[in-house]
């Protein structure tokens, strides 16, 4: 039925403005459905009603509920530096840079200069499910798909007349703000959001280590998005999204903000027949990010700040496009090629003296990949699927550069120029599952993925604390192999009515109330890029220059191989008002090195513990979540180790009548020191601490 839009803003009156049809149309803004035979991989959805009850308030922290799916530091996106924001699974991290590919309605997600991830975006009222596919090789969404693929669906613009508000309070003058104004207009149908948060901050440096250069480390971040959807025809529809964010942050001295700005563009178009019908999903998309980062080095009494990096300007420019067809068979089968060409350079002031920057560096360059994939699922009998898939990739590395000059004459000390690189990839993965009787499932799988360096991994070198890192124009791209074997059980309640003759009739089948999986798997990342020590200061290293007594001087290089192997299991529970989700990942991943990384042969990667876990026990309003990380080393050499730790969070919502709730949230109850990073002089930094929240929320229609 259509009637009187709820809101009109001007985006949306754009967007979905057209003709108008006798009789209603239902949109959705989904993309074309999943193939059957894809259960092979054993995805892991999250879902709308999860996402928006974390405690943090945050969608990467949402994602803590999948074990083995971790950034490459503890701490999230209100503390942590932007740069270290990437996204892995199974082990496969050691490197700030996303292992797994990350797409938003289909789009990818990583940032183009530096391949981390800008969470700051993502508000969770505007995300309406999560889907997280362990295993590399999704050929379907592009290359980048090591470690797997994180997949972020918008809220379904189908829930028309929806308002959702939400204030709240917090420690250390923490302020959040959402909203969401979601209606139909004329057969179409949209949402607009915005987001805001700051707060003080922490004092990132444990207490016993500080010094009077220490101090809080605010943060203030917003974002606005916009999505619209126009229905073409009974199976078409238009979908078009925008969105914005800018996000500040300060590490905890002066002279250490970081940071950046971006927008988003999209439209994609889908038609969705059904059966016996060609279907077809086509998009195009444009990325565009500026980021800037300030470094700094303290003297070992930390009293005394010294600048010595300011990346004031790191412009970035992600483009893309794709196409998908699916043609009418007997058998599910997706044909399809996309394209991404992404840009971008970093600008410097650096080799400070008596407080003012000496040098500029400029560094960048861009990447092109273009590819074609096809994906298949056929069923073989009624309790038999098999998938597979092959993708061939073309890659081109073009305007790679590095170049310094002092500023004071202009004069040019450096003047890097790389020379342009080509090649091609082939990836693909083949999936069977088996549904047994009695609920259960047998599935096993193998994957081959590719991943091409960033521009930031290829052309820049850099600096955290007394640490130097030389960049390297010569990566090769990262590769994994993979296999996986899975057992899975869900139980199949019915529900019965009463007939008029006294039978129970069947009615429907609700929800699965219980599900349990367990995965076993062993994965290869050949070339794995790392930061590889080469040296330790006092001295003079190639690519960086002077380092400090208590610095390492690294290199990114091309290691042999990380060997990762372990095991996940999963479950869920609903049982009336009380509900229960767990997952714990197992990991030994073992880095495999010769040549100048001999030293690290047999070591285990940085950044990657051996145990994660995470649970959340529910009842109705009311829940707890616990999660545990066992310790990991900071750096490649494992001499720097992080302890584990353990978290505990929770939420409560109160009913205020029929359309606000009251709410209180706890992060970090029992304030547990979760380290996330040692210094080469032992000094330690931590993730959040005890963070209470309480506010109000109000919402209204669907």
């Amino acid at each position: 039925m259509t009637g009187r839009p709820r809101f009109l803003p001007l985006p949306l009156l754009i967007a979905l403005s057209g003709p108008v049809w006798a009789e209603e149309i239902v949109v959705t803004g989904a993309p074309l459905p999943s193939l059957a035979g894809l259960e092979a991989y054993g995805a892991v959805e999250i879902e709308e009603a999860r996402i928006q009850s974390v405690a943090s308030g945050r969608i990467e922290d949402a994602l803590r509920d999948v074990a083995g799916l971790q950034q490459f530091r503890r701490s999230d996106a209100r503390s942590a530096n932007a740069t270290s924001q990437g996204a892995t699974l199974r082990g496969l991290g050691g490197n700030a840079s996303s292992r797994a590919l990350l797409v938003l309605d289909g789009v990818p997600q990583s940032d183009p200069f530096g391949g981390w991830v800008s969470w700051p975006a993502y508000a969770a009222n505007r995300i309406g499910s999560v889907r997280v596919t362990r295993g590399g090789g999704s050929g379907a969404y592009g290359s980048g798909a090591l470690s797997g693929t994180i997949e972020l669906e918008s809220l379904s613009v189908g829930k028309a007349g929806r308002q959702d508000v939400a204030l709240a309070y917090g420690s250390r003058d923490s302020v959040e703000a959402n909203a969401l104004l979601a209606g139909r207009l004329g057969q179409g149908a949209g949402f607009v959001s915005a987001s805001y948060a700051r707060g003080d901050g922490f004092v990132p440096i444990i207490r016993r280590q500080r010094g009077i250069a220490d101090r809080a480390a605010p943060f203030e971040q917003a974002s606005f998005a916009a999505r619209g959807v126009v229905p073409l025809d009974a199976d078409t529809e238009l979908q078009a999204s925008i969105l914005a964010f800018t996000d500040r942050r300060t590490r905890g001295t002066i002279l250490s903000g970081n940071g950046g700005d971006g927008a988003d563009a999209a439209l994609r178009l889908v038609r969705d027949a059904g059966e016996g019908q060609w279907d077809y999903e086509a998009t195009l998309y444009l990325q565009a990010r500026k980021f800037q980062s300030r470094f700094v080095s303290i003297n070992a009494a930390r009293n005394t700040v010294l600048q010595t990096v300011d990346q004031y300007n790191v412009p970035s420019t992600g483009l893309g496009a794709r196409f998908e067809v699916r043609p009418p068979l007997p058998f599910e089968l997706r044909l399809g090629g996309d394209w991404r060409r992404v840009s971008g350079e970093t600008n410097e002031l650096f080799t400070y003296v008596a407080g003012q920057p000496t040098r500029l560096r400029e560094a960048g360059g861009s990447a092109d990949t273009l590819g074609g994939f096809a994906e298949a699922s056929i069923p073989l009998g009624d309790r038999i699927d098999l998938t597979a898939s092959a993708r061939a990739d073309h890659w081109r590395l073009g305007a790679g550069r590095l170049t310094e000059r002092t500023i004071a004459t202009g004069a040019s000390l450096r003047n890097d120029l790389s020379p342009v690189r080509t090649g091609w990839e082939g990836t693909g993965r083949a999936g069977l599952v088996w549904r047994a009787s009695g609920g259960w499932t047998l599935r096993g799988a193998a994957y081959k993925g590719w991943r091409l360096p960033t521009l930031n991994e290829l052309y820049r070198p850099f600096r955290v604390g007394a640490d130097a890192t030389a960049a390297n124009p010569m990566l090769a791209p990262e590769r994994m192999r993979g296999a996986e074997i899975g057992l899975g059980w869900r139980s199949r309640p019915q529900a019965y009515v009463t007939g008029e003759n006294g039978e129970q009739l069947l009615a429907f089948e609700p929800d699965t109330p219980i599900s349990f999986s367990v995965t076993a798997f062993t994965n290869r990342l050949n070339d794995a890029i790392g930061n590889v020590t080469l040296g330790s200061g006092p001295g003079v290293f190639p690519g960086v220059g002077f380092v400090a007594a208590g610095g390492a001087f690294r290199q990114r290089l091309n290691l042999d191989a990380i060997r990762s192997k372990g095991i996940e299991l999963d479950t869920r529970l609903r049982s009336g008002d009380w509900h229960m989700q767990a997952s714990y990942a197992y990991t030994d991943a073992r880095v495999r090195a010769s040549g100048a990384a001999l030293p690290l042969n047999g070591l285990r990667p940085a950044q990657v513990p051996q145990h994660l876990a995470s649970a959340t026990l529910g009842w109705r309003g009311l829940s707890f979540t616990g999660r545990y990380v066992s310790a990991q080393f900071e750096d490649d050499s494992n001499v720097r180790r992080l302890r584990d730790a353990f978290t505990l969070d929770a939420v409560a919502e109160v009913p205020l009548g029929k359309r606000f709730r009251m709410f209180a949230r706890g992060e970090n109850l029992l304030d547990a020191l979760v380290e996330t990073a040692i210094s080469g002089t032992g000094i330690l930094e931590r993730a959040t601490p005890r963070t209470l929240w309480i506010g109000i929320r109000y919402t209204a229609g669907q």
